[in-house]
């Protein structure tokens, strides 16, 4: 079992950055691929990132490709999200997910785990 808790969410104009993280528990945290997803309203959840169990490989939807950053700190089991250069498109409510594998996965169904969320909102 794990459980996640994302912070680090807030308002910022748009070209600002916020980095977002996520902790979690348990002490497999390193045999976790661990990503993010966020959820606009009236939208489906999407992709953001992810990054496999020793951090050393990413993945990342196009539209957020070159301004955001996956990394993670598995002596701190904390995964976290750099976001830079936010745009209004990006306001959603952004949701940490884990998931015991050596893959990567970019749809939501296919992870076991997910945070309560953060709210991110980007003004014009």
């Amino acid at each position: 079992q794990v459980q996640l808790v994302e912070s680090g969410g807030g308002l910022v104009q748009a070209g600002g950055s916020l980095r977002l993280s996520c902790a979690a528990s348990g002490r497999t945290f390193s045999m976790y691929t661990m990503a993010w997803f966020r959820q606009a309203p009236g939208k489906e959840r999407e992709f953001v990132g992810a990054v496999i169990r020793s951090g050393a490989g990413t993945t990342y939807a196009d539209s957020v490709k070159g301004r955001f950053t996956i990394s993670r700190d598995n002596a701190k089991n904390a995964v976290y999200l750099q976001m830079n250069n936010l745009k209004p498109e990006d306001t959603a409510v952004y949701y940490c997910a884990a998931k015991n594998t050596i893959l990567i996965y970019t749809t939501s169904d296919r992870y076991d785990y997910f945070g309560q969320g953060t709210q991110v909102t980007v003004s014009s």
